[in-house]
């Protein structure tokens, strides 16, 4: 599955999306309330298909359908950054869904491909949540903040801790705390268990911060041309 035709085809319509995104972000605006409706039910459907499909399937298991994998955080998040507009969510939703579901995308654990209705759900989810994150830095020009690496860090060890007891009490392995993957994933250079929470706890760090950089770097450079342009009407 792993980069195999259909994986790479997601993870071009992923990067048409985020191009799109940002060509027509004005446009966008002046129907932002549309749009973000049908990103909203977008997700919230699908999300919907995937757990019936599982029940009808008699799949449904609590030790694997909770809202405690960390891209199912960010869907619920999304879906309130969705319906609020609220800059404290899209801080979360920038740094943990975009980390989680970027991962998630490359190295997806899925076991059934194209064209089952899980290969569909499993990407396009995933892709929304980026992008949701991205339509509201293109759209409504939300920026990430330091403060927001970290709010998401602390949020992130909240859902974890969640997640641990939710382990222990279901035998299930929510944000991979109990073990890993059994797809190949970017845990397998992380460590054996239980190390590799640790390794995985500084590469969020790492990521969030990498998230942050394109930001620091354009208000540096604002930050100096506008003192050049100060300078240049000083001698004038």
């Amino acid at each position: 599955m792993v980069f195999s035709a259909s994986h790479i085809a997601m993870i071009m319509l992923f990067a048409a999306a985020a191009v799109l995104l940002f060509i027509f972000r004005k446009g966008l605006l002046r129907l932002d309330q549309k749009f973000r409706l049908y990103m909203f039910m977008l997700l919230f459907t699908l999300e919907l298909l995937y757990h019936l499909w599982l029940y009808l399937g008699g799949y449904w298991d609590i030790s694997f359908t909770l809202p405690l994998q960390l891209c199912s955080i960010s869907l619920v998040l999304c879906l309130v950054l969705l319906a609020t507009k609220s800059s404290a969510v899209f801080q979360l939703v920038y740094y943990l869904g975009v980390t989680g579901a970027l991962m998630a995308i490359l190295t997806p654990e899925l076991f059934l491909g194209f064209p089952h209705f899980r290969y569909f759900q499993f990407f396009i989810t995933h892709n929304l949540i980026i992008c949701t994150g991205l339509y509201f830095v293109f759209v409504h020009q939300f920026r990430p903040t330091g403060k927001g690496v970290l709010n998401s860090f602390i949020f992130l060890n909240i859902c974890a801790g969640a997640a641990f007891f939710a382990n222990k009490l279901t035998g299930g392995n929510y944000m991979f705390l109990s073990r890993k993957p059994e797809n190949a994933s970017l845990l397998d250079y992380f460590g054996p268990y239980s190390y590799y929470i640790l390794t995985l706890e500084i590469a969020a760090v790492f990521m969030f911060l990498l998230l942050l950089l394109p930001f620091k770097i354009l208000d540096k450079n604002k930050v100096e041309r506008r003192n050049l342009h100060e300078t240049c009407k000083n001698r004038d």
